[in-house]
C-alpha cells in the first residue's frame, strides 16, 4: 500500500472514530422516578377505596354549563368488619370555599347521610362478609346561585369497627 492509500484508509478510520464519539456525546437519555408503595390492611376491618389513587389526588367537581351545575362525586369502597358493624361520620362540615363565597357539600356512604355524629353505614351481617359500597359528594347550590372562581375545599371522614 503507497502512502497516499495508507493516509486515506487513516482519514476514513479517524472519520469513523470521531463519527462514534459524536453519536455517543448526542445520545439521548431520559430517566424516570417514581414512589411505590402500599398498605395492605387487616383482613379483620377495612374501609379502602377500590381505586387506590382516589386518596391520593385532588378530586374535581366538573362544572356543566349547560345546566349550570356541578358533577357529584362517586366512588366505591370496599368495607369489611369481622366483628361486627360500620360506623362513620365527617370531622368537619364539608364545602368548597373561593376565599369569599361557599359550596356546602352533602355526603353519603352506603346511602347513608353523613353528619359530625357517628352513623351506621354498613350492618353487621353485610360488614362481617364483606361488601363493596359508593361514596356519594353532591354540591348544594347556594341560593343566590353558584358564583365564578376557584373553590377548593376538603372533606375528611372518620370510620370507626364498631363491636357487639
Amino acid at each position: 500500500m503507497n502512502r497516499s492509500g495508507l493516509k486515506r484508509g487513516i482519514q476514513i478510520t479517524l472519520c469513523a472514530a470521531l463519527l462514534l464519539a459524536c453519536n455517543h456525546a448526542l445520545a439521548v437519555r431520559e430517566e424516570q422516578t417514581f414512589h411505590v408503595s402500599v398498605t395492605i390492611p387487616t383482613s379483620e376491618f377495612y374501609v379502602l377505596p377500590v381505586n387506590p389513587g382516589f386518596l391520593e389526588r385532588e378530586q374535581v367537581m366538573a362544572w356543566n354549563p349547560v345546566s349550570a351545575e356541578l358533577s357529584p362525586l362517586r366512588e366505591h369502597f370496599d368495607v369489611k368488619n369481622a366483628s361486627g358493624s360500620i360506623s362513620a361520620r365527617l370531622a368537619a362540615e364539608p364545602f368548597l370555599f373561593n376565599g369569599r363565597e361557599r359550596i356546602d357539600l352533602k355526603v353519603w356512604f352506603n346511602g347513608e347521610s353523613l353528619s359530625l355524629l357517628d352513623s351506621p353505614v354498613v350492618e353487621e351481617q353485610q360488614a362481617r362478609i364483606g361488601q363493596r359500597v359508593r361514596l356519594d359528594i353532591v354540591a348544594t347550590q347556594p341560593a343566590e346561585g353558584y358564583v365564578p372562581g376557584q373553590y377548593y375545599g376538603t372533606v375528611q371522614l372518620i370510620f370507626d369497627a364498631v363491636n357487639p
